[in-house]
């Protein structure tokens, strides 16, 4: 597979305790040119963002200590980074917890097990086709 030039060199913070599901992420990111940013925790992801700006965030919600509806709270509330668009990727698919996400700010949320194709196309959706 050929990176999408419109993609190559666009940077992705995915936040997520798990390494596995960081892992999945990155394997399916990478290859569409995207330039992965990794943070474990919600603390370290803010710091990873005012650092280096992402172009997006794929946020987890269920992490210690500052979980994904707060990290995404706080990151709208800097306005550096109150544009970035926010995706959350979690196993909480209650609707209460989806009308939380988008009142933190959130733009989409996609719910775990990832697709690696869902992924794909809410990561870029000019490259996602009806093949």
């Amino acid at each position: 597979m050929t990176p999408d030039e419109r993609l190559v060199g666009r940077r992705i913070l995915v936040v997520d305790d798990t390494p596995v599901n960081i892992e999945l992420l990155a394997a399916i990111l990478e290859p569409h040119g995207f330039n992965v940013l990794v943070a474990t925790l919600g603390e370290a992801a803010l710091r990873v963002a005012e650092r280096t700006p992402p172009d997006l965030i794929l946020l987890d919600v269920m992490m210690p200590g500052l979980d994904g509806f707060e990290t995404c709270a706080r990151l709208k509330r800097n306005p550096d980074l109150a544009d970035v668009p926010v995706i959350f990727v979690t196993a909480r698919d209650e609707p209460e917890d989806i009308v939380n996400g988008f009142r933190q700010g959130a733009v989409d949320y996609v719910a775990k097990p990832v697709r690696h194709e869902e992924v794909r196309c809410v990561c870029a959706p000019t490259s996602c086709s009806s093949r």
